[in-house]
């Protein structure tokens, strides 16, 4: 019996079906070699392949069509049995010859060889076809008579793909191909998020067709998804991370953007759209990354990325950041920092702990941009500041702790619980234009706010597969519990200590003021105490009715409460109750195995909570629940196992919307309802080995269907909604240590807000990167972002808030390994 050596396979084969799927076709190309060992690293597991690839090539087409399985890490006999269950599949086996084997489990979408011979790994037993079955047997003691010594051999991630995922777990809480899901999603692997030096989720939606990003007041993330404006869906391995902040991407291995209605799957939220971003977890790897990175406008900043087993069952990660930087804007600057250690930890073969802590800090200057002129952005230079950055800042800190547990029992349940404790501490205040250029003059206002916030979310979910005659189930059930309590006050400013004076006009020629500002609490201000209290109950159904035709069924309940308070002007105490229901319905036929077609039903709910009742007088009325119903239909095509094309079209309805007034940030107002039709396209993956590319194209069309606010009127265009938007990611390899990649990204024009009075005009910029290779552990990388200094409107908020982009800048990193 022949070795390679460890380490000699390696690569980013994460998912089941991959590593199967590489090992059938690693070892078929093998035929006549017939035994092999190899470790295989980096995909977190070894094992030891003992079956005939010669075998494996005969029967591997004997059942082309795949199945879902989950099965845990058990006996080889009750390993077997479950398998015969979950697949219709009669086996024949002697059970005395397997008394003591054991299997690895087997999850995901098998061929029934491709998963027998998956259990039956490192065994010494095979799978053969039989006329009503499978035979288990022994492999011939002949096969050790020839005895082939193989080189060693590299497979680098780039051989699976640098672009593309195949799997998610977040868009249905099971391990499920990204084709069998009703519903578009991108995925950002991490390939791309160092690719494209991609730090905030700002620059990750850059490339994701059907997401905008929204200036959020220059003090938190906010996109726009289909249309809708979010602040508040935003994930981290599927749990709500909810507060207003700008977040950082050092801990995190990918981000998935799923659009749509998305209430079954997230609760409360999941409207228009969700990010989830996947952190990165401890591994029995060894590996240590320093990288270090400047640029235009004194861009300074440090990460560490620390990985180690400290024991066969417990390995620690570490993550770190540090940055220090400035801004093309005048005076505006940047300062944060980061930490997140990992815990993994292996208790017993079935189960699985992962803990992790963050401690994030973030101060930067609060930058609202320029105001509008005649109906467009006033032109100005980029780097004009209005009101005041010495007093214009935002800082948060974060101080987080999750736990993830999962056990697989022997008898096929899986069980899998998820805690998130969470407090937040953020301060922002605003010296700003608030409102349209006049007579060579600027208006300006102010105000601060100031937010605590304490978060406490469980989930705990049940997992388990089976058959019901030639119809197979994965089944999901589960129960999120959550409490949120916030305290928010918010402070007026009142210029030259006038107590009357809350807009000052200063001249265009110097648009920064230095008056003196004294900041009160009014009656029309938050200052509020509110505690939410959320229970959830659900159950999805993933069908498979026939070989090509799939099918997705789940509802969810929310009992959704909150007791507020506020304690400024008349007083208001309100408590609420909603009882919601999301339901999700979709289909999916696969003519062939590589392509599906879909169509998709789905529901979701925003209750009023936290910031969102900040700026709204708050009644009854206002406190009813924003509703979101979303038709889609839509086609997946893996042309190639690293290479995938999507589309999709869709209908998206919004109900009893809370629109930002879009001359008065500080105010918003409730329209009945909007609506959203769209198509989208997209394309990932390797067009050849040396050539990688993302991107797609989106055509939208928004609109408001219902209102009786003249800031908002029927039939008036959602405003942050380009009608077209295309962009383009290409990396080439020229050589195995010397690449380039250039970006394209083009918007057409659109209305800053929903009373259609200012019109941000489209823009096409370019980016560009070059890579290198130095060393076999030093590597360099820069990027260029608007390498032609393109003059465009990045992101808007209202009327009068909108953010210039960058002229060309140049990021150079140097990334070591050791």
């Amino acid at each position: 019996m022949m070795e390679i050596p460890n380490g000699a396979i390696s690569g980013a084969i994460k998912d089941n079906q991959a590593r199967s799927s590489f090992l059938y076709k690693f070892m078929s190309q093998l035929a006549g070699r017939t035994w092999l060992c190899a470790a295989l690293l980096g995909c977190g597991w070894s094992v030891s392949l003992a079956f005939s690839t010669t075998l494996l090539a005969e029967s591997g087409v004997h059942a082309v069509t795949e199945r879902n399985y989950l099965i845990a890490p058990a006996s080889l006999i009750e390993s077997l049995n479950q398998f015969s269950a979950q697949s219709d599949i009669k086996l024949s086996f002697d059970a005395a010859a397997l008394e003591g084997k054991s299997a690895y489990g087997l999850e995901g979408h098998y061929t029934v060889q491709g998963g027998l011979d998956f259990l039956l790994l490192g065994s010494g037993f095979q799978a053969v076809a039989e006329a009503d079955g499978f035979k288990i047997q022994k492999v011939p003691e002949a096969a050790n008579e020839v005895v082939t010594v193989l080189p060693s051999i590299q497979v680098a991630a780039t051989s699976v793909s640098r672009y593309v995922a195949t799997s998610s777990v977040t868009a249905t809480k099971t391990d499920t191909l990204l084709r069998d899901v009703p519903q578009s999603i991108s995925v950002l692997t991490r390939e791309v998020i160092q690719d494209q030096a991609i730090q905030s989720l700002g620059d990750a939606v850059r490339y994701v067709p059907g997401v905008g990003v929204s200036q959020g007041e220059g003090n938190r993330d906010a996109l726009i998804f289909r249309g809708n404006r979010s602040t508040g869906d935003f994930f981290i391995d599927g749990m709500r991370d909810d507060v207003q902040f700008f977040r950082d991407l050092y801990n995190i291995e990918r981000i998935e953007v799923l659009k749509g209605a998305n209430g079954m799957i997230f609760g409360r939220g999941g409207s228009g759209g969700v990010v989830n971003r996947v952190s990165k977890q401890a591994s029995w790897d060894s590996f240590r990354e320093l990288s270090f990175q400047g640029g235009s406008f004194n861009k300074k900043r440090i990460t560490a990325d620390i990985n180690q087993g400290i024991h066969d069952k417990i390995a620690f990660r570490l993550n770190a950041m540090y940055e220090d930087s400035g801004s093309f804007r005048d005076g505006v600057n940047l300062s944060r920092r980061g930490i997140s250690p990992t815990l993994t930890i292996l208790p017993t073969k079935r189960t699985k702990v992962v803990l992790n802590m963050e401690r994030f800090h973030d101060h930067r200057t609060a930058d609202r941009g320029i105001p509008s002129f005649n109906g467009a952005p006033f032109k100005v230079g980029r780097s004009q500041f209005f009101g005041d950055p010495n007093r214009s800042n935002a800082e948060v800190d974060v101080l987080s702790f999750n736990s993830f547990i999962e056990h697989r029992f022997d008898f096929g349940l899986t069980l899998r619980n998820q805690t998130n404790y969470a407090q937040y501490d953020k301060f922002y205040g605003n010296v700003f234009a608030n409102g349209p250029v006049v007579a060579d003059l600027v208006p300006l206002g102010a105000y601060d706010n100031t937010t605590d916030r304490e978060n406490v979310f469980n989930q705990t979910n049940f997992l388990y597969s089976l058959n019901t005659g030639p119809v197979s189930h994965t089944l999901l059930a589960g129960i999120e519990v959550g409490r949120q309590v916030t305290n928010d006050v918010r402070r007026t400013g009142f210029f030259n200590n006038n107590s009357r004076l809350t807009r000052l006009f200063v001249p265009l020629s110097n648009p920064i003021t230095q008056a003196p500002i004294t900041f009160t609490t009014q009656e029309q201000d938050a200052n509020n105490h509110s505690t939410v209290n959320i229970t959830s109950l659900y159950i999805q159904d993933q069908i498979e009715i026939l070989p090509q035709l799939q099918a997705i069924a789940g509802v969810r309940y929310d009992k959704f409460e909150v007791d507020f308070v506020k304690t400024s002007g008349d007083g208001v105490n309100l408590k609420t109750q909603d009882d919601l229901i999301s339901p999700r319905f979709g289909l999916i036929y696969k003519p062939i195995e590589p392509v599906s077609v879909y169509t998709s039903y789905s529901q979701a709910f925003v209750p009023r909570a936290g910031e969102q009742l900040t700026s709204v007088r708050v009644t009854r009325a206002t406190l009813k629940p924003e509703k979101f119903t979303t038709l889609e239909a839509g086609i997946k095509w893996d042309i190639r196992p690293d290479l995938a094309l999507t589309g999709a079209v869709y209908q998206l309805d919004r109900d009893n919307v809370i629109t930002v007034d879009p001359n008065d940030s500080s105010r918003t107002f409730l329209t009945k309802g909007q609506r959203t039709k769209g198509v989208e396209l997209s394309l990932s993956g390797q067009l050849t080995p040396n050539w990688s590319v993302m991107g797609g194209y989106a055509f939208q069309e928004g609109e408001i269907i219902n209102s009786d606010s003249d800031l908002g009127e029927k039939g008036a265009t959602i405003g942050e909604l380009p009608r077209n938007t295309f962009s383009v990611w290409s990396r080439y390899d020229l050589t195995p240590k010397l690449g380039a990649a250039v970006g394209v990204i083009n918007r057409s024009d659109m209305f800053a807000s929903t009373d259609n009075r200012v019109r941000v005009q489209g823009f096409t910029r370019v980016d560009a990167a070059f890579y290198a290779r130095l060393t076999k552990q030093v590597r360099a990388q820069v990027n260029i972002e608007n390498l032609f200094d393109t003059k465009y409107i990045a992101s808007v908020h209202n009327n009068n808030n909108m953010s210039p982009g960058s002229p060309i800048a140049i990021r150079a990193s140097l990334i070591v390994n050791f």
